[in-house]
């Protein structure tokens, strides 16, 4: 998949495109994708993505944004699963947001991308002050023709980035899974942390974060990327009120049965089942005890899973 940062002035073949944030890539998004492919082989036209960074939401209330559900290397990594052939990640700033809906179709669609084929959410803005929607979009096109998609509904409930934040915000792990597709996951790459874990005698993977989480406290884990198989095991992701005041999230990991170095590598933790909230203790002995608590109550987790398995498993194509 080629990947372009920023908006071209031209574009070297006509595209068939979708737009959108695409955050947590769920099932409506998904779907999406799937008609994206279908459309392009089609039409003989090469299936691409615009999608913007940052999210829109973030540039104009930073303080107020919603926390993300994937990071933008996640999402690149989803769209080539799909069979994207080439992304484009326009910067959102002040001369983005200003365009107006009319300028955002000749100039950045038919002019800079030279699309031939738009799919579009049907409740799809665009432009100043979100000025344009679909029917506009259809009335002012020139050289592309405009296919809107209806909305995707899980359970009878809409897919929405902001329906799977809510359910992760209240520890519903598993409706989370269920509007994604798989179940939620964060990567990064193990850093070296204070090592208080290891002292403790749960030795952790410590993943720093830059942005503020869409889940907080305790969980059963899965961890890819340490080998041919997933590993199980407890997952603190948070602040550590305890051990730290005003600290920055950490995702903390402490694998069963394993104690291998793996500083620098770059792993995948799937959140499978909450099993509390983050809590201040009075003391390190405390805190100790609720972390074997938190070890066997995990342990006991995947034993009954093993037995009768529920846990759905990632997907990374649907072809």
């Amino acid at each position: 998949m080629r990947v372009f940062r920023g908006l071209p002035k031209s574009s070297d073949a006509p595209l068939a495109l979708t737009i959108g944030n695409f955050d947590g890539v769920h099932r409506g998004h998904q779907a999406m994708l799937t008609r994206l492919i279908e459309g392009a082989e089609d039409l003989r036209l090469v299936p691409a993505v615009l999608t913007f960074e940052p999210h829109p939401r973030e540039f104009f209330a930073p303080d107020s944004a919603p926390p993300r559900l994937s990071t933008l290397r996640g999402k690149l990594e989803m769209f080539r699963a799909f069979g994207v052939a080439t992304t484009i990640v326009a910067r959102f700033d002040a001369k983005l947001a200003s365009l107006s809906p009319e300028s955002f179709i000749h100039e950045v669609l038919e002019k800079g991308l030279n699309a031939r084929w738009i799919l579009v959410g049907d409740d799809f803005r665009f432009g100043k002050g979100r000025g344009g929607d679909l029917a506009l979009l259809r009335s002012k096109a020139r050289q592309f023709s405009v296919e809107g998609m209806r909305t995707v509904a899980i359970e009878s409930e809409r897919a929405s980035s902001t329906v799977v934040r809510a359910a992760l915000a209240y520890g519903d792990l598993s409706h989370a899974a269920a509007l994604l597709g798989r179940p939620f996951a964060m990567s990064g790459r193990v850093a070296h942390g204070d090592k208080l874990g290891r002292h403790l005698g749960f030795p952790t993977a410590n993943i720093p974060l830059s942005r503020k989480p869409p889940l907080t406290g305790i969980f059963a884990v899965r961890v890819h990327g340490l080998g041919p198989t997933p590993r199980t095991g407890v997952a603190s992701l948070g602040v550590r009120p305890t051990i730290k005041a005003d600290a920055r999230p950490l995702l903390e990991v402490f694998i069963f049965d394993f104690d291998d170095a793996i500083y620098g590598k770059r792993i995948t933790v799937e959140f499978l089942h909450k099993l509390r909230d983050e809590e201040r203790y009075a003391d390190v002995s405390a805190l100790t005890r609720q972390i074997h608590a938190d070890a066997e109550q995990a342990r006991a987790f995947f034993a009954h899973e093993e037995a009768c398995p529920t846990i759905p498993k990632a997907t990374t194509s649907p072809r």
